[in-house]
């Protein structure tokens, strides 16, 4: 097994530079990675898996080359604290996940993970510190085998222009854009004739 240099404290450092600030549940998920990576040869090129989209996926970011930007990364909000690293050739994986029974014997980190108190009742000062001493303990790993589905690349196929909104979209999503499917996330449709307003060489404009 393969072990990576981790310095917690420069990791926490990073968190708070690219998160916004130093949460729990990134500083958890540094631990996960770390022991997730120690399973990886040096030389293997792997991909990641994210069973959340809370915080874990920026631990992954921080510590793999794996990003949502590069498509190495796939986040399934399953709502479970699990992260697998796997081979992008054949699957094969190392998936590390927190263990409910772990969790509890710590009390602020329990009391955290299973939302026992509001986020104004817990102390913050002790739940990093237990964080920080319990590590790498508060995990179990699993060896896994990922679908081949995972491992196959997308391609966008070919790209033309929504009937509707007049924007460039995969043609494979339909015959309209997957916004004018119904997808959009904005109350009012951008095209629906209503006044919006439209930043052009840094100047507002109404339509």
């Amino acid at each position: 097994m393969n072990r990576w240099d981790f310095d917690i404290e420069r990791f926490c450092h990073q968190v708070e530079a690219f998160h916004g600030h130093v949460a729990p549940g990134v500083v958890v998920g540094g631990f996960m990675v770390n022991l997730a990576r120690s399973y990886i040869p040096e030389d293997r090129l792997f991909d990641a898996i994210s069973e959340t989209a809370s915080c874990l996926p920026d631990a992954i970011q921080l510590l793999t080359p794996c990003t949502i930007g590069n498509g190495w990364l796939k986040v399934l909000d399953f709502g479970r604290y699990a992260v697998t690293l796997y081979d992008k050739k054949n699957g094969h994986g190392f998936r590390v996940f927190l263990v409910p029974e772990r969790i509890h014997e710590q009390s602020e980190i329990g009391a955290w993970f299973f939302k026992l108190k509001p986020k104004n009742e817990q102390n913050t000062e002790l739940l990093m510190a237990q964080i920080k001493s319990a590590g790498e303990t508060l995990c179990a790993v699993q060896t896994v085998q990922v679908k081949r589905e995972f491992l196959e690349k997308r391609s966008k196929g070919k790209i033309v222009v929504c009937p509707v909104c007049q924007e460039a979209y995969p043609v494979k999503d339909g015959w309209v854009c997957k916004a004018c499917q119904g997808g959009s996330p904005y109350d009012v449709s951008i095209y629906s004739g209503q006044e919006m307003s439209v930043l052009e060489s840094g100047k507002s404009r109404y339509i």
